[in-house]
């Protein structure tokens, strides 16, 4: 990109040169049990939903926006490079991911979390799984953690913001 320094960071929709470097982060974080892990396969049918953040030409950090209806939609796959943890880069993602959520006119937004915390910053609130039978029932239901679940689901109503 002309008069862009040789390391800016960039935020951008994910292109099929992105499918490595997104498998790296997803397992890397799926090796230490702080997210699902999700087939490369899986990955590139879904690829229209990540948002990349790219440094240099590396790929370092990554989100998807998974919708199961109109009315909800789901950020998935959240994560940076380690070394760049807590510099602002998950925050870059999380709102551009609610930025398309908004002018797609998505009414809630919700993410399964290990880091709540994180969510709750952008007004998300912690709130049951029980209340997404879209994702229980139409993903939850498949993966191996499903009868002993330990993330914890959090909302943003999105047309009251």
């Amino acid at each position: 990109m002309p008069n862009q320094p040789a390391h800016a960071l960039i935020e951008r929709a994910a292109q099929p040169d992105d499918v490595a470097g997104i498998r790296k982060l997803l397992d890397h974080y799926a090796a230490m049990g702080d997210l699902l892990p999700r087939r490369e396969a899986e990955i590139i049918t879904n690829l229209s939903h990540f948002r990349v953040l790219e440094v240099g030409g590396d790929i370092v950090g990554c989100g998807s926006l998974e919708h199961f209806t109109d009315e909800l939609a789901e950020i998935r796959s959240l994560m940076v490079a380690p070394g760049l943890k807590r510099n602002g880069q998950g925050s870059v993602l999380l709102n551009a991911l609610i930025d398309i959520a908004r002018q797609r006119g998505v009414g809630r937004l919700m993410a399964l979390t290990y880091v709540p915390e994180f969510f709750h910053k952008f007004g998300f609130h912690t709130v049951s799984k029980d209340i997404f039978p879209e994702k229980i029932w139409g993903i939850c239901v498949n993966c191996y953690k499903f009868h002993n679940c330990d993330e914890i689901a959090v909302l943003l109503e999105l047309q009251d913001t």
